[in-house]
């Protein structure tokens, strides 16, 4: 039976504000794993748990944050946000998920500018990559589901994740599964007229002037955060760029920096904060904070108000309906990536069964505990 549930909250502001709050805040305490595992996540919580909106409401939002530049799960908060409380929602969810990883990683920065070195917690991620695996297989079934609306979608999901496999540009890859729907689309309907279209605006930055103490920091990571698509790991390959190549940054401290994003939770991004400490101290990782995720604010707040728009036009919906579909075959496509890099070893093949199993056993178990347990997991046989 089809999900009969509002889109939109129902709870009174203030209430539903704390609510957005904290549950952010808590994810963005525990949300290891890259934006594959967050968004597996907030599907559990915000869809299977709250209740905020429906299985398909929440597709579109995926599908749709994954043409805009930025991090995808970043901006699928402020969606959710805004779905429970509005636009003051939007802001406060954005700012609680990143707010725990700029702290963990502003004092991971200070101690290494003190000492000049990382702590040691490779075996904790040791076991919490494979539990993490775990956590999105279960994400991508349930959005799948509501996904494959046809055989045609079917094809075209299994068609996007094999070009992704293959190597072929994530966003490439979403934008041409979705000019393929309509492409059916318009072959079903050639008789019909199409009255409204609703194009999706890119806004651009360019004509921002930088007003921070640390103007040319914020500068260089606005520009970053305005013109980032896909992978966080597109970041280094700016960063390299951008800070290295100028000599304004060392690539061991950019290697340093990248460990950082691996090790601690939330979006990847909060790496700018670390290189921004290197750079100029507290207030360099204010502006390079501030100028990586401002985008982001901007981008969602333009796009949200389209989408429901778009779901209207026939034509447009068919184009979500086929990026909704190619946005899960890329979350596959991460996933075998990440199994094939991950399970290397029985102790790691041995975290992710049992993950899998707890995930379809205890359904309800919050995905917090998977990453906790892998971690003490991955840690205790490696004593083995």
């Amino acid at each position: 039976m089809k999900d009969q549930m509002p889109d939109r909250a129902v709870a009174g502001p203030k209430s539903s504000l704390s609510e957005v709050a904290w549950l952010f805040f808590k994810l963005g305490c525990i949300a290891f794993g890259g934006p594959a595992a967050h968004i597996a996540m907030m599907e559990d919580e915000v869809v299977k748990k709250r209740r905020w909106m429906s299985h398909d409401h929440f597709l579109d939002l995926v599908g749709a944050t994954n043409l805009i530049p930025g991090p995808n799960s970043t901006e699928m908060t402020m969606h959710c946000g805004h779905e429970r409380a509005g636009w003051p929602g939007l802001v406060v969810a954005g700012v609680c998920f990143i707010f725990p990883a700029v702290v963990i990683t502003s004092v991971f920065a200070w101690a290494y500018q003190q000492y000049g070195q990382l702590p040691d917690v490779a075996a904790f991620i040791y076991g919490i990559k494979p539990a993490v695996i775990a956590i999105i297989i279960s994400a991508v079934i349930a959005l799948g589901k509501k996904a494959l609306k046809s055989v045609e979608l079917a094809i075209l999901g299994a068609a996007t994740a094999v070009a992704c496999l293959a190597g072929v540009n994530e966003i490439a890859a979403l934008f041409g599964c979705g000019l393929a729907g309509v492409l059916l689309y318009l072959i079903r309907h050639r008789k019909t007229t199409l009255n409204s279209v609703v194009p999706l605006a890119v806004m651009q930055l360019a004509a921002l002037t930088p007003q921070l103490t640390n103007g040319r920091v914020f500068w260089s990571f606005l520009k970053v955060g305005a013109l980032l698509y896909g992978s966080g790991y597109v970041l280094f390959a700016f960063l390299d760029a951008e800070l290295v190549s100028k000599g304004l940054l060392s690539r061991q401290q950019l290697i340093d920096a990248i460990a950082v994003g691996q090790f601690t939770p939330g979006p990847v991004l909060s790496t700018a904060t670390f290189v921004g400490w290197q750079l100029h101290g507290a207030w360099g990782a204010l502006a390079a904070t501030v100028g990586i995720f401002l985008p982001s604010f901007l981008f969602t707040a333009l796009l949200n108000p389209l989408i429901p728009k778009m779901r209207r036009s026939k034509l447009m919906g068919a184009f979500l309906d086929a990026v909704n579909v190619a946005a899960v075959a890329v979350i596959v496509a991460v996933c075998v990536e990440m199994a094939q890099a991950t399970l290397t070893d029985w102790r790691t093949v041995l975290i992710a069964i049992l993950s899998l199993l707890v995930t379809f056993v205890f359904k309800k178990l919050n995905s917090a505990f998977l990453v906790l347990g892998g971690a003490v997991l991955g840690y205790l046989l490696l004593l083995v």
